[in-house]
């Protein structure tokens, strides 16, 4: 199934620790949006392994728990709070959390860092871990939370790492929404050379410079026909920056992304209901990767979002919310 989204009105954006709506959809609870940051956890970590994984959720207990899980080198603030708050205001418990090596998850040190040589050569020695095993960290925050099953979204990397659970451990999964990622074969999805070259950049190391670095590089990747919002995405990189940055762990990322298999014969095999989201402006992860990713899925939605770039902008979030949604009612169905 294909659909092509036409782009939304804009919508205001909240104030701090405000959601739009009011109850959310009775098949799915009845939470009101105004106390869902109330139940806030705050961050709190799971032991999972030889890991420490920091998480956060937002609603009910009782809800449907739907599983965040963001892209290379991005913490868990990259799925933003508002955006988590709306989820839960449509009945869900939303969890997030920092994938392994970044943010204030457990990182690596003594793990090997990939030379830019092996990481653009796609050198299999330059990968400390692969991304199976990143998502076997993602099954176990679920067991953490004694969580059977649960509605999986991920976006770029983390799609990669959704979809992996999907295929790996089918049983864990209730439904997926793979957003602005790819299938692992390298004739799609592949970035812009400029944006690929940017990604083998130092690293931004003191404050002044990783928020300067954090601004350009969503002006270079980022949806341009939407409202950029300069000063909320560097008071947020101000938040990234105070909670840990990474560079080694970064590159170890990248190393299990670009090492990565080619999924698409495996996710033949994907039975969960499937929604696969890609913006046609993406510089970094072209949109053939999510045609590519839906047509392997069967009976997956394909949603191509005009003007969206690489990112999660805020006047798309009802689009994409909705997709989500839908997406999870139909594994009721």
């Amino acid at each position: 199934m294909s659909l092509r989204v036409s782009r939304a009105p804009p919508v205001a954006r909240p104030r701090p620790n405000e959601s739009r709506g009011s109850v959310v959809d009775a098949t799915l609870g009845a939470v009101c949006a105004s106390d869902v940051s109330s139940i806030s956890s705050g961050e709190r970590f799971a032991r999972v392994g030889d890991l420490r994984l920091c998480y956060e959720t937002f609603g009910g207990d009782g809800a449907p728990s739907l599983l965040l899980i963001m892209g290379l080198a991005s913490q868990m603030l990259l799925w933003d709070d508002g955006f988590c708050e709306e989820l839960a205001a449509r009945g869900f418990r939303v969890i997030r959390f920092d994938n392994r090596d970044v943010g204030r998850s457990t990182i690596l040190r003594d793990a090997r860092v990939p030379a830019r040589w092996q990481l653009a050569l796609r050198h299999p020695a330059g990968a400390a871990y692969a991304l199976e095993a990143m998502a076997d960290d993602a099954a176990g925050l679920l067991d953490h939370l004694e969580i059977d099953a649960a509605h999986v979204v991920g976006v770029s990397m983390g799609g990669m790492i959704a979809q992996l659970i999907a295929i790996r451990r089918p049983e864990r999964v209730l439904s997926l929404v793979s957003i602005m990622s790819t299938t692992g074969n390298r004739s799609v999805g592949r970035p812009d050379p400029r944006v690929a070259l940017r990604m083998l950049r130092p690293a931004a190391r003191t404050r002044e410079a990783y928020i300067e670095d954090h601004v350009q590089t969503y002006r270079l990747i980022g949806s341009r026909g939407f409202d950029f919002e300069e000063e909320y995405k560097r008071q947020r990189a101000e938040r990234l920056f105070a909670r840990g940055i990474h560079p080694a762990g970064s590159a170890r990322q990248m190393a299990a992304v670009v090492t990565a298999e080619d999924r698409t014969e495996f996710l033949r095999q994907v039975r969960v209901p499937t929604a696969v989201i890609h913006g046609d402006q993406d510089p970094l992860v072209n949109v053939s990767g999510g045609r590519a990713t839906a047509a392997a899925i069967p009976n997956a939605e394909l949603a191509i979002l005009p003007g969206m770039g690489h990112d999660l902008p805020r006047e798309l979030w009802p689009q994409i919310i909705d997709i989500i949604a839908r997406t999870a009612n139909r594994t009721a169905s």
